[in-house]
């Protein structure tokens, strides 16, 4: 079982759901962000997703858009981020790492290669946002050879033979994109995501996370009541770009800000 696999069903005998919040590599400098990893673990985290940036993220909004600029301005790469990855790792064993970003800085790499030096380096799991289901076969092999899990992107507008195809390749958990649009977005209904949701497990036994339109500890409450995983990006990427001129900061506004949202879904656990 991955690490995925057993964090989630740690979560899920606990009666808790996952957060899982995202936050760029790099941003606002490669030097602050493990020490904004550990944070959000602090904050109550049970997943982390760590953004790779790059020049043309055509799923983010202006907010991630930004913090990518910033981590490239820095240089940061992914061979760098994957040794971010190494140092994290050697205070937490426990906390699930998972990639996500684009297919050019993993071709780059080249993919065998990449899913050994991801494997080594503690990496858990890779979302590749313009990977297409029917184009998966070439990257999945290698990555589960590693034991790398591959988590895929589903969205309101996905069909259902669609949905059947991507859980069929998919492990670790699914990612469901809440919203008709990019990162940060608020047009957020919750009744919507129930359904889809619904429909969704009809094709997969797998966790099924929400992202996009989570903005604060009232809207991940409510995800929290119908999704497995919570998944809070944007919100997170604004405290680090309203504060980058102070880095030292960020750590405690981060874990605030997570904490917030981590004691909500906890309270609408037990109101349930």
């Amino acid at each position: 079982m991955s690490r995925i696999a057993s964090c989630l069903a740690a979560v899920k005998s606990q009666g808790r759901k996952a957060l899982i919040p995202y936050i760029t590599a790099g941003d606002p400098h490669p030097r602050d962000t493990v020490s904004l990893m550990r944070a959000l673990v602090d904050g109550g985290a049970d997943i982390i997703e760590l953004g790779v940036p790059f020049s043309d993220p055509m799923a983010d909004g202006p907010v991630i858009q930004l913090a990518c600029e910033r981590a490239l301005v820095h240089g940061t790469s992914l061979r760098q981020i994957l040794g971010m990855v190494r140092e994290f790792r050697e205070s937490d064993t426990k906390t699930p790492i998972v990639l996500m970003g684009y297919l050019n800085p993993i071709e780059h790499i080249g993919v065998a290669a990449f899913a050994d030096e991801a494997r080594s380096s503690g990496v858990d799991g890779v979302l590749i946002v313009d990977l297409a289901i029917e184009e998966a076969a070439d990257f999945s092999s290698p990555l589960r050879a590693a034991g790398i899990d591959l988590i895929f992107l589903l969205a309101p507008t996905s069909p259902p033979e669609r949905i059947q195809a991507v859980a069929a390749q998919a492990s670790g958990y699914l990612y469901y994109v809440s919203v008709k649009g990019v990162t940060g977005s608020s047009k957020l209904d919750v009744s919507d995501v129930e359904t889809k949701l619904q429909q969704i497990r009809r094709y997969t036994d797998l966790p099924l996370a929400v992202g996009f339109g989570i903005r604060d500890a009232e809207s991940a409450a409510l995800v929290a009541r119908v999704a497995d995983g919570v998944i809070v990006g944007s919100a997170l990427v604004t405290e680090i770009d309203k504060h980058q001129a102070q880095p030292e900061v960020l750590p405690g506004l981060l874990r605030e800000k997570l904490g917030a949202m981590r004691q909500a879904m906890d309270n609408e656990g037990r109101l349930s």
